[in-house]
């Protein structure tokens, strides 16, 4: 079994902790229709990136009936 040769005192387990600390996400608005959305990825709202439609909508798409 792994056991610490020497104690670590609390100011150096603390001192290697500093830079765990959780970081708060940063939104960016989306430029087609103005919702936050995560940056560099396609808007979950309108599907759209970068001033292009991605991903298209279940409500913009016509659907056959008797395709199905």
């Amino acid at each position: 079994m792994a056991v610490p040769q020497n104690r670590v005192t609390r100011s150096r387990r603390n001192m290697r902790r500093a830079h765990d600390a959780l970081v708060a996400g940063n939104p960016n608005e989306c430029s087609n229709c103005g919702e936050l959305k995560r940056p560099h990825h396609v808007c979950p709202s309108c599907g759209h990136y970068a001033d292009r439609e991605v991903i298209a909508q279940a409500n913009e798409i016509d659907l056959d009936d008797d395709a199905a």
